[in-house]
This record gives C-alpha cells, sequence and structure tokens, in this order.
C-alpha cells in the first residue's frame, strides 16, 4: 500500500458515476449495447425525470449516449454507454475495488 499523497485508490474515483442513481445508470447499461428508457427506470427503480436529469448529465459528459426514435407511433428512448463511458466504469469499480481490499486487510488496534 502506498503512503505518497494522491496516491490513494480514491483518487481515481470519479465524482460524477459516484452519485447512487448515476452509479445505478452506467451499471444497467454495462451488460447490454442499449437498453430502452423504461427497462432502465424499472430496474434501478427511479422516476422518468429523475433517469432523464441524471442520464442527460452522463450524457453532458460524454459517458451515455441517448438516442431517440419511434415504436410505431410512440416516442421511445434508448439509452447506451460510450466507450468513454465503459473506461470510467471500469476504473471507478477498481478503484472502489482496491479500496475495500487495501483497507479491508488493515488491523485496527483499540
Amino acid at each position: 500500500m502506498s503512503t505518497i499523497k494522491g496516491q490513494h485508490a480514491r483518487h481515481r474515483l470519479d465524482p460524477l458515476i459516484h452519485a447512487p442513481v448515476r452509479l445505478s445508470i452506467i451499471a444497467a447499461l454495462a451488460g447490454v449495447d442499449e437498453a430502452e428508457f423504461g427497462h432502465v427506470r424499472d430496474a434501478i427503480e427511479v422516476t422518468d425525470s429523475a433517469l432523464s436529469k441524471q442520464a442527460t448529465q452522463l450524457e453532458s459528459a460524454g459517458y451515455v449516449k441517448i438516442r431517440k426514435g419511434y415504436v410505431g407511433k410512440r416516442p421511445r428512448s434508448w439509452l447506451s454507454l460510450t466507450p468513454a463511458g465503459r473506461t470510467a466504469y471500469t476504473t471507478h469499480l477498481q478503484a472502489l475495488r482496491t479500496i475495500a481490499d487495501e483497507l479491508g486487510t488493515i488491523a485496527i488496534t483499540v
């Protein structure tokens, strides 16, 4: 474990995707090429407006692509991770695992 300032794994956590709803969106998209908006909404148990707001923030960061279209005459939206989003998610998970693994082995004495 490094003692150099700034080397702790927490510095690799992405504050944009660390928020619970945004992390849930990215995790839901990580295993698929694309997911329909309603499916993601139901899977992560949020409202339409909450998903829309958080997905838009992820899209602005370049982590999520939002595609709009129609199924018949009904408007639909599909979400997918961009390559940058996949990289950010992988890096974030690795940092969380490192924190849990390294700090979980420290003996705490009282």
